[in-house]
C-alpha cells in the first residue's frame, strides 16, 4: 500500500468539501406559483315587487288608494303620473278615466314589475242641466220595475236585468234614495198579500244590495193589493199588479 503524506490528504480533503459546497448552492429550487384566476363574485338578487288598488273599481272623479311592496331594489317608479317613490308605501290616486298603473322596481340584479287596472264605472249621461226636475224625469224613465210570478217573490230573468239598469242609475246618482213598494194582484186575503208584498220588496232590495247599492240608500214597504196598477179581472191586468215598484224618496 502507498502510504499517503498528511499535507496530500489536507489538500483532498479541503477540495471535495469546496466541491460539496459548490453542488448544494447551485441545486435548483422549486418554483412557486401564484393563483391568478379571478375570485368568483355572487350573483345579486333580482328585485321583487307586489302591488295592488283598492278599489278597484270607482266611480269618476272617485280615489283609490294604490299599495306596493319591493325588495332587492335601488330605484322604484310607478306611470302614469305618480313617478319615483320609496321601495315600500301607498299613495292615492284619481285617474280621469280607467288606466292601467305599472310600478318597475331596479336594482343590481335586475329588475321587475307589476299592474294593476283601475277601471271607471260607466254613468248613465245627465240632462245639460242638473237640476232636480230632471232628475226626476232620469228616475221615472230610467229606473225599472221588478215584476214578479204568481203567489213568487223570486227574482225572475227579467226583473235581474230591469234591476241591473236601476242600480247603473242609482250609482250614478249616489245622493238619489228609493222607496221599494211591494204590490200584489187582488187574488188572496189582505193579510197574505200584505206578508207577499213585503216578500216581493225585500227580495227587490237584496238584490240591489248585491249590485253595490248602499243598504241606506232603499227602504221598503207593503201595499199588498190595496193599491193596484190595474183593475181589470185578466191576467195581463194581474201581471201589472204583481210587482217592485220604486219611488223616489228625495
Amino acid at each position: 500500500m502507498f502510504a499517503v503524506s498528511p499535507k496530500l490528504y489536507r489538500t483532498c480533503l479541503m477540495a471535495a468539501l469546496s466541491l460539496a459546497v459548490f453542488n448544494f448552492g447551485c441545486g435548483k429550487k422549486p418554483l412557486t406559483t401564484r393563483n391568478t384566476a379571478p375570485e368568483r363574485t355572487a350573483e345579486a338578487p333580482r328585485p321583487t315587487v307586489t302591488f295592488q288598488a283598492d278599489p278597484t273599481s270607482i266611480n269618476k272623479g272617485d280615489s283609490t288608494t294604490l299599495t306596493w311592496s319591493t325588495t332587492n331594489a335601488t330605484q322604484v317608479a310607478i306611470a302614469p303620473e305618480v313617478g319615483p317613490v320609496s321601495a315600500e308605501g301607498s299613495t292615492k290616486v284619481t285617474p280621469g278615466d280607467s288606466a292601467t298603473y305599472t310600478i318597475t322596481a331596479t336594482g343590481p340584479g335586475g329588475s321587475a314589475d307589476a299592474s294593476v287596472r283601475i277601471t271607471i264605472a260607466s254613468a248613465v249621461s245627465t240632462e245639460p242641466t242638473d237640476t232636480d226636475r230632471d232628475r226626476d224625469k232620469i228616475f221615472r224613465d230610467r229606473v225599472k220595475d221588478a215584476y214578479f210570478d204568481l203567489d213568487k217573490a223570486d227574482i225572475r230573468p227579467d226583473a235581474r236585468e230591469a234591476l241591473s239598469a236601476t242600480a247603473e242609475v242609482l250609482r250614478a246618482y249616489p245622493d238619489i234614495k228609493a222607496t221599494i213598494e211591494g204590490h200584489c194582484d187582488e187574488r188572496g186575503s189582505t193579510e197574505y198579500n200584505l206578508g207577499l208584498g213585503d216578500r216581493r220588496a225585500t227580495a227587490v232590495k237584496q238584490y240591489l244590495i248585491s249590485l253595490g247599492i248602499s243598504a241606506d240608500r232603499l227602504s221598503t214597504v207593503s201595499y199588498g193589493k190595496e193599491k193596484p196598477f190595474c183593475n181589470e179581472p185578466t191576467e195581463p191586468c194581474y201581471q201589472q199588479n204583481r210587482r217592485g215598484h220604486f219611488v223616489r224618496a228625495n
